[in-house]
């Protein structure tokens, strides 16, 4: 998709309504959660910021998604469950949610949060999408919320238990948590014939060596890598 300069005017919450078929009646609601604080704070002629919406959607959130994996992975124990959710719910997802429906080019920053490209920022984008929930759900009902997002979660339906059960995406997931610095696979040593090749491979953080692995290609290599880094964190 392509970016948006920070020079385009502001979508109005009236386009947004139109364009994304949200049918709200209570416009103020859907122009609180398009309120980013930097906004508020600037113009101090009354508007509220979307960062109570934001908690509230943050809970409906939650719920929505649990309730779609209960049901679309039937046979997965509860473990499985709660990885798919939290998986889901992370801000980089909301932020690409947002994404999809362009929701940045609406959201009202305060001049200095605009200049600096708030409007493409993670943290921005996806607090915004969870506002946008939260005035959904009080603008209406949960079921409008529901039927909002999925589509954005039916697309990953094929994909997100393999997502979540990659370590990987799991030690990826951990070394975020902590923030113990940025993430390194090296190919320490490569051997055997081209037919069968086989790859050992480091995975380190801020030069520590925290996990080998070995396998028939790199991604599998690493895979493994990160299975043992998991194990020593």
């Amino acid at each position: 998709m392509k970016q948006k300069s920070n020079k385009r005017e502001v979508e109005t919450a009236s386009s947004l309504n139109e364009r994304l078929g949200l049918s709200f009646s209570n416009f103020s609601l859907l122009t609180r959660a398009l309120t980013h604080r930097s906004y508020a704070n600037e113009h101090q002629d009354g508007s509220e910021d979307n960062e109570r919406l934001e908690y509230l959607g943050d809970a409906v959130l939650d719920f929505i998604v649990a309730e779609w994996a209960y049901r679309h992975f039937p046979e997965r124990p509860e473990g499985d469950l709660t990885k798919v959710r939290s998986h889901l719910v992370r801000n980089e997802h909301l932020a690409e949610f947002a994404r999809q429906i362009d929701l940045g080019g609406a959201l009202r920053l305060g001049r200095g949060e605009r200049t600096s490209g708030g409007y493409l920022r993670d943290s921005v984008l996806g607090s915004a999408f969870e506002a946008l929930l939260g005035a959904i759900y009080l603008d209406s009902d949960f079921d409008k919320v529901r039927n909002f997002m999925l589509p954005f979660l039916e697309p990953v339906q094929d994909t997100i238990l393999d997502e979540v059960n990659d370590p990987k995406s799991q030690f990826q997931e951990e070394v975020q948590a902590y923030k113990m610095g940025p993430i390194l696979y090296r190919v320490i040593s490569t051997s055997g014939p081209d037919h069968a090749r086989m790859y050992e491979v480091e995975v380190e953080i801020n030069g520590k060596v925290m996990g080998r692995g070995s396998g028939s290609s790199k991604a599998n290599a690493e895979r493994e890598a990160a299975r043992d880094a998991l194990k020593k964190l």
